[in-house]
């Protein structure tokens, strides 16, 4: 069986939109802290190369590359493709809801809302098809994920550690560690994550 694993960026509009606002916000960013590309890409671990191609908007980074480099300058993956605001309430239009991974069946990875870093909270909607999974490095230490599956069976991977997650539950998760989201059934799979990281 193959899956796809971190496709980034959807295709069509989305892609467009969310490089642009990736592109202005980091290279506006690393200037206003007067950090070089190479002190940057020091920081994040991600190639000066890569960062080059970012800050000109051909790039399509992996979610994994924007955690990277938003933590690099303090900032949320929702700072970062632009769907967070300054005023104590506002409202994220459906087409301004980035999708930030696609599978390779059709799935989809959307970041419906975040809070500013570099303390962050983050509400996201997956949709996944038989066989499809992402992988993601560890998070910050301390960093935690509420999921809530909709739709299906969810296998949630953690270092050793595996659960399966069937429509109606939920679990908490300690994702400072490699972990993994998989489909492994015939059947749809739906569900909603909450990743928090807090920093003291």
């Amino acid at each position: 069986m193959t899956k796809k694993v971190n496709k980034s960026t959807d295709s069509g509009a989305d892609i467009e939109r969310v490089s642009e606002a990736v592109s202005m916000r980091i290279k506006n960013t690393r200037k206003a802290q007067r950090l070089s590309l190479d002190e940057l890409s020091r920081r994040a671990g991600v190639s000066k190369g890569m960062l080059v191609e970012i800050e000109k908007g051909s790039a399509n980074p992996s979610i994994a590359i924007l955690c990277k480099v938003a933590a690099a300058l303090g900032l949320s993956v929702a700072d970062v493709v632009n769907v967070t605001s300054t005023p104590a309430a506002y409202l994220i239009e459906a087409g301004e809801i980035p999708t930030l991974w696609r599978g390779e069946q059709g799935g989809s990875a959307r970041l419906l809302a975040g809070t500013s870093g570099p303390n962050m909270i983050e509400l996201w909607r997956w949709e996944m098809f038989t066989d499809e999974a992402f992988s993601s490095p560890g998070h910050p230490q301390g960093t935690f994920e509420l999921l809530h599956v909709e739709e299906g069976i969810l296998t949630l991977s953690l270092g050793d550690r595996e659960l399966s997650v069937a429509a109606g539950c939920s679990a908490v998760a300690r994702t400072d560690v490699a972990h993994a989201y998989e489909n492994r059934h015939g059947e749809r799979l739906v569900f909603t994550m909450t990743v928090a990281e807090l920093h003291s």
